[in-house]
């Protein structure tokens, strides 16, 4: 009889790693950062328009304002010690869960600013209250933007990450479109009673008006959650995960292994920081302060200022995106050299510009808010691009937040001072500026060129390492 030959077993395929589709990933890095910076931009503008009256109130109007400036930065102070939390957290159990975490504690602690007492009703209490919901914002903001950016990038096609991660980038001129436009649509419901100054909010806006933004990111956070719970964990830090080359301690690896890559990543971005809030926060007070206050301003009404501004926020979207392909083309490094050395004339520029009158406003503001596009835009990249995956949360979320502190924090402070000291001439506030770019420059030429750094564990390379050369050299613990 002869022998039956048996059948070759069918071949079983080998398990796919389910993977994000782009769609996916996109919205979800669009939408944490667009609720982060919407949650900023309705803070600051109440910061300037009703808390230093509703919280701070003083017999000196740019005492309260400070105040309200002061309590606005001391959310930044909090952002690193988030960052090194959800740090720890992205890096040990993976980039989904943390961010669920992050933007549901975001969420909570804005709509509770819009539920707090004043002082005219609690005291002190009120005050203390708002502290406490700010700094509880910037501890959660401290793991969103890095969340943000590493789902963008861990998950981009090759050649296209700086494009990706403009994505989480874009979430800035969307937030400021989203939380300016709502408090203009509020203030055209509760216009100034006539015979007001225009340049101040009605009484029903004071009393009531300012909450709805605060209370409405409940419904923005939810459709956030939404889309991040359906994620999948990004094959870049699955492959590290079983490899066995998950920390146990990212923050003493990343300070240890990495210290230069976080030095240089804060000052890279720090022009970065500084240019955002000028161009938003301090420019909002500035062009609203009356011509014959004690610090003059521009005295324009606070629709007309905000509707310029979002005109020139347009840029900032467009011109975000537009730096993604440039900076794939070019390299970050390059891309950002160029626009660095643009923003120190900018800030040199200002006084000539804003003498314009009202076109000259619009140039001011249109130009500044291109720069800022071009210089936040490669950002999603280069700071992820700079640590390896086993760090990369703690790594990019501890430079990007500690910078902050540097550029955030202090820098409507420092402008309201500069404001003062110059008599109503904005000219001492575009030197600071300027000052900040060149700090970021010499980071920027101290630096290497990331773009070609693979976000594979064993392909990444520090800052000034080839990354040829990563295999051999990736750090471990």
């Amino acid at each position: 009889m002869k022998d039956l030959a048996m059948p070759a077993p069918a071949s079983v395929p080998a398990p796919q790693t389910p993977v994000n589709p782009r769609s996916r990933v996109l919205v979800a890095s669009l939408m944490g950062t667009t609720i982060e910076f919407y949650d900023f931009y309705i803070y600051a503008t109440a910061a300037v328009l009703v808390f230093p009256k509703l919280f701070f109130p003083s017999s000196d109007p740019t005492t309260a304002l400070l105040s309200s400036f002061a309590v606005f930065g001391a959310a930044m102070v909090a952002r690193p010690i988030g960052a090194v939390f959800f740090g720890h957290l992205g890096d040990r159990l993976g980039r989904k869960k943390t961010l669920v975490v992050s933007l549901l504690t975001m969420g909570i602690a804005t709509f509770l600013i819009g539920a707090l007492p004043t002082y005219a009703q609690a005291g002190w209490v009120a005050t203390a209250l708002l502290v406490l919901m700010r700094l509880a914002q910037g501890f959660a903001l401290g793991g969103e933007w890095s969340g943000a950016a590493l789902v963008a990038t861990e998950n981009a096609p090759r050649g296209k990450r700086a494009l990706w991660g403009t994505f989480p980038q874009l979430g800035a001129p969307l937030g400021f479109i989203i939380g300016n436009g709502l408090f203009l649509i509020i203030g055209a419901l509760l216009p100034s009673e006539s015979g007001a100054d225009p340049t101040q909010p009605s009484e029903a806006f004071a009393n009531w008006g300012w909450r709805i933004p605060f209370l409405f990111s409940a419904v923005m956070v939810a459709i956030g959650l939404w889309v991040r719970s359906r994620l999948v964990e990004s094959t870049v830090f699955t492959r590290t995960r079983e490899a066995g080359k998950v920390r146990k301690l990212p923050l003493a690896t990343v300070v240890q292994g990495h210290w230069k890559q976080l030095v240089l990543g804060t000052f890279i971005m720090l022009a970065t920081y500084v240019l955002f809030y000028l161009m938003t926060t301090f420019s909002l007070s500035y062009g609203r302060a009356a011509k014959d206050a004690d610090v003059p301003g521009l005295g324009y009404s606070y629709t007309t200022f905000v509707l310029m501004m979002i005109f020139g926020v347009l840029f900032f979207a467009v011109f975000t995106l537009v730096s993604g392909p440039l900076a794939d083309r070019y390299g970050r490094r390059a891309t950002l050299v160029w626009i660095t050395v643009a923003i120190v004339v900018f800030g040199l520029l200002w006084v000539p510009l804003i003498d314009m009158g009202t076109l000259g406003m619009v140039l001011w503001l249109v130009l500044g808010f291109t720069l800022m596009g071009m210089t936040f835009g490669p950002m999603g990249a280069l700071l992820p691009e700079l640590f390896p995956t086993s760090v990369r949360y703690t790594g990019s979320g501890i430079s990007y937040n500690v910078s902050s502190i540097l550029g955030a924090a202090v820098a409507p402070f420092i402008a309201v001072a500069l404001w003062e000291a110059g008599d109503g001439s904005p000219w001492l506030v575009g030197v600071y500026l300027s000052a900040m770019a060149v700090l970021t420059l010499a980071a920027l030429l101290l630096s290497k060129e990331t773009k070609d750094v693979s976000l594979e564990e064993h392909g990444s390379a520090p800052a000034g390492e080839d990354p040829r050369t990563a295999a051999a050299t990736s750090s471990v613990s």
